[in-house]
């Protein structure tokens, strides 16, 4: 089989691999139909990384399952699946916690995409294995289509964690959204549709602003420091500075998710965030835990996520399209799904 190889900055091609096999009757060999690249992604093609190349790039799809074993009950051969971007088993202690980024029966941080925790071989892969097919794998719902939940792997389930359950917790919240990619701008049609009475998108690439508003958010290229202007804040730039300014939006007891990859070192505003009360959470996602919730509003209709997907690529382009700046491009396989949308 190939597997898209990240090899420079912004340069990947095919390598061959050997094409993975079983090995335990509780793993499942899947092939992606619908892969896109994370907002991480971008960074690492950006030369941004914190690992070496080369490695097998891509940690969004949903796929086929093309193989089970003898005790995998939770999915079949040809069912369409959402493919989580981390390892996790979903029987220790932490998994049944709902902390599947950080399973105790793989090693720390092991994931697709990235040779941290392991080496996992990448989404864009012709074929992959996954180890744990019944605790990882979640079953398309009738009716998604695979390009629009492309992303339920990572960023369209991140963006449901990152803000549904605080409105859930706080009805008619103001949400503040700082952001450079599609994370931000799905938690913009998410807040939006579970009630948020005020959603404002600060990016400064107008297209992405353009798909905001038409979210319902308000937008602006900059943010200027609102004192008590936001109850939820997302931060999704990977920038300290732009933090920085995010928590000094807050109302007290506010609270600010930053889903940035912060791959340098900054200053925080901490005697401000002491006396407005701030909760902050960096973190990468649980991800396993939110994608049937995640789903399950997809699927309700109230948001349209296949609004942020910006190009629709044929597979075989992958190693001279993925390197080109586009906001979410998903990329097709047409030999294991024949339909390739429009």
């Amino acid at each position: 089989m190939r597997e898209l190889t990240y090899v420079a900055r912004r340069t990947v091609e095919w390598r061959e691999a050997p094409d993975p096999k079983l090995q335990s009757d509780r793993e499942a060999i899947v092939a992606p139909v619908a892969a896109t690249p994370c907002d991480v992604d971008s960074a690492i093609l950006a030369g941004h990384g914190f690992v070496d190349p080369p490695f097998a790039l891509g940690h969004e799809c949903v796929a086929r399952v093309v193989e089970t074993g003898d005790a995998v009950t939770a999915v079949a051969p040809g069912d369409l699946v959402v493919v989580p971007w981390s390892i996790n088993c979903g029987t220790c202690d932490r998994c049944r916690a709902g902390l599947t980024a950080h399973c105790s029966a793989v090693p720390y941080m092991a994931m697709y995409g990235a040779p941290i925790g392991g080496t996992w071989g990448g989404l864009f892969s012709d074929l992959v294995r996954v180890p744990y097919a019944d605790a990882m794998l979640v079953p398309l719902p009738t009716g998604l289509d695979p390009v629009a939940m492309a992303s339920a792997s990572d960023n369209w389930s991140l963006a449901w964690r990152l803000v549904a359950p605080h409105l859930q917790a706080r009805p008619g919240a103001r949400v503040l959204v700082v952001a450079r990619g599609s994370i931000g701008l799905y938690v913009c049609d998410i807040a939006r549709a579970l009630g948020a009475s005020d959603v404002r998108y600060v990016d400064p690439d107008p297209e992405h602003r353009a798909l905001a508003a038409a979210f319902g958010a308000a937008t602006a290229a900059s943010l200027d420091p609102l004192p008590q202007g936001f109850d939820i804040a997302v931060e999704a730039t990977g920038r300290v500075d732009q933090l920085a300014l995010v928590v000094k939006c807050l109302s007290p007891e506010g609270i600010c998710e930053s889903a940035g990859n912060h791959f340098r070192p900054g200053e925080l505003p901490l005697l401000d965030m002491y006396l407005t009360g701030v909760t902050l959470r960096v973190a990468r996602d649980n991800v396993r835990a939110h994608i049937p919730d995640a789903l399950a509003l997809a699927a309700s209709g109230k948001v349209a996520p296949e609004r942020v997907v910006s190009h629709v690529i044929d597979w075989e382009d992958l190693p001279t399209a993925l390197p080109e700046k586009h906001l979410k491009p998903v990329f097709v396989r047409s030999d294991t799904w024949p339909r390739l949308p429009a």
